[in-house]
């Protein structure tokens, strides 16, 4: 089986300034890789390198070709600008079948249904007429959730997608992302500051600080060292 996305001893940075090195990862159907690391580490650069937002300064991110043609689903940290975007849920949700379209200038019958698929996978059916920014914390990230996987059903990553919602909102975002992960089989990427709560939920851990402090399974990653010492609090997490 080959992986969907893999880091061959991959640099990444801005302007010829390395931010993280030496980084070394495979992702398969239906893994759940969660990314930490504190503040300034490399977590957010690593992502923009994944989705190809970033060039690697050395080695390579070798991308599955079913994931070129149908793009990697993508929920980013949201900004003040998305929490107030004036669209309906549908149309938010409608949105991620954009590079599905191609040069068509309207959606598919087949993205239509796709959109309606993913809202009812994720509770928000019922509010499909809605506006976006009339949502609570929690509905917009299901909508975005949604959206995200219009652009494909092979592998999401998610940049800290319950940063700001409440423990409930919070608690049913992360039961929805282990169900599509271990129900439909969706690859995960994850970026989180809450690690407590990761390590109930992912399978794979990267630690990041600008180079890996560690790369492997869960259960492992609690008998590290690297683990004691950013539980303990000697790392402090934060966004990069």
């Amino acid at each position: 089986m080959e992986p969907l996305i893999a880091c061959k001893d991959v640099s990444l940075g801005y302007e010829n300034r390395e931010v993280a090195n030496g980084i070394n990862l495979e992702v398969y159907p239906g893994d759940y890789l969660c990314i930490v690391g504190e503040n300034g580490s490399g977590k957010s650069t690593l992502v923009k390198g994944l989705i190809g937002l970033i060039r690697p300064l050395k080695g390579q991110i070798l991308v599955d070709p079913s994931l070129r043609e149908e793009s990697i689903g993508y929920l980013p940290q949201q900004t003040e600008a998305q929490k107030d975007f004036p669209a309906t849920v549908y149309e938010v949700v409608l949105s991620g079948c954009l590079k599905r379209r191609g040069f068509l200038p309207f959606y598919s019958r087949k993205e239509k249904l796709l959109a309606e698929k993913n809202m009812e996978k994720l509770g928000i059916g019922e509010i499909a007429k809605q506006c976006y920014r009339e949502l609570s914390g929690g509905q917009k990230q299901r909508v975005l959730l949604a959206r995200a996987l219009c652009a494909t059903d092979k592998l999401l990553i998610l940049d800290e997608p319950v940063t700001g919602l409440d423990p409930s909102a919070m608690t049913e975002m992360y039961q929805l992302i282990r169900k599509l992960n271990e129900e439909d089989h969706v690859a995960i990427i994850m970026v989180s500051h809450d690690i407590m709560n990761i390590l109930s939920q992912a399978k794979t851990i990267l630690h990041l600080k600008q180079q890996p402090l560690f790369y492997g399974t869960v259960s492992d990653y609690k008998k590290s060292e690297v683990s004691m010492r950013f539980l303990g609090g000697e790392e402090n997490s934060g966004n990069d």
